[in-house]
């Protein structure tokens, strides 16, 4: 029986393979790269078709689809992470986050800026220091029940 870390292993594979970058697998299924890679990544579940055509695009088999449908159990192994790149976003967050609170609830009230009902976007952006990496969320803002 496959499991979410199989069929992961078997995207990064055959990702390798056929030599596709994320924005164009991303564009063969029509999601954004940011969603395809974190399902791909066993962090969302895919919709059936969606599931069906990236199977399709990188020659895995039908039960590698079927997986990628399951709904997600989202674990971190590392409380810290230690890849530079990923330490650098959760910095951000310790030393923002409070910031972000708070600006939020000023704006909008008391509550929380949605994970799920999200999009996200990556770009780089040139600059004279050097370019820029650009990211961009939006979410659905979610009100505190006060009942």
């Amino acid at each position: 029986m496959m499991t979410k870390e199989d069929v992961t292993a078997m995207i990064l594979s055959a990702k390798k393979q056929v030599g596709l970058t994320w924005e164009e697998i991303a564009e063969k299924i029509d999601m954004s790269p940011v969603w395809t890679h974190s399902a791909c990544m066993g962090m969302n579940a895919f919709p059936a078709e969606k599931a069906t055509l990236l199977t399709a695009v990188l020659s895995l088999p039908q039960e590698a689809a079927e997986v990628l449908q399951e709904s997600p159990t989202k674990i971190w192994s590392q409380t810290v992470p230690t890849d530079p790149c990923i330490y650098r976003f959760y910095e951000v967050v310790g030393v923002y986050g409070p910031t972000l609170k708070a600006l939020i609830h000023e704006k909008f009230g008391d509550g929380i800026m949605s994970a799920i009902d999200f999009d996200m976007q990556v770009t780089r952006v040139p600059h004279p220091k050097g370019d820029r990496v650009k990211v961009e969320m939006s979410g659905k803002y979610l009100s505190y029940n006060s009942w």
